[in-house]
């Protein structure tokens, strides 16, 4: 497979993937706070995924810096995520939403392990520019609508900044990869 069809692949994964928590727009009333939690872990730990691949694999310095930040960042949340959850004594409920994020996830890091150099550092770069837009609008119009318990709410205004730093950042990359 060559690397223009690779690059392809790619990006039509990222405009697919795009629509993965696109079904939940508007019903922020119909997910419960356990579905809620388990979206949260699972988007955490799709960029912690990517992130690390990236990590030892991306040649651009600040592309680097970048995964090393994503792992870090996202590895915090998920961390205060569980915390959360154990102390409220509820399970995490997996649903169609968290499962299309992982399957995801899974396909975007087989993607990237095709690729080296720039085309990876670009390929990984416009995947976390499309994911955290995707993520952030998930937070603003499903998941803290959502939730119900004011714990978790405040969980999600908490990182909504960080979501919003991540993508401003990684644009900022894309831009200087072009």
């Amino acid at each position: 497979m060559d690397m223009r069809h690779l690059r392809h692949n790619i990006t039509a994964f990222v405009i697919a993937s795009s629509f993965v928590l696109a079904p939940l727009a508007g019903r922020g009333q119909d997910i419960t706070d356990a579905q809620i939690a388990h979206i949260v872990v699972t988007a955490n730990q799709v960029d912690i995924d990517a992130g690390n691949l990236a990590k030892g694999v991306a040649t651009n310095a600040e592309v680097k810096k970048f995964a090393e930040l994503m792992f870090t960042d996202h590895t915090a949340v998920n961390k205060s995520a569980v915390d959360l959850v154990t102390k409220l004594k509820a399970t995490p409920q997996d649903n169609p939403t968290s499962q299309a994020l992982k399957d995801g996830g899974v396909k975007n890091v087989t993607a990237l392990k095709a690729l080296k150099g720039a085309a990876f550092d670009k390929a990984y770069v416009d995947h976390e520019v499309a994911y955290h837009q995707q993520v952030l609008d998930a937070v603003d119009k499903v998941l803290i609508p959502g939730a119900k318990n004011t714990e978790l709410k405040a969980l999600l205004v908490k990182v909504r900044p960080a979501f919003v730093a991540h993508l401003d950042h990684a644009r900022h990359l894309q831009a200087s990869l072009k």
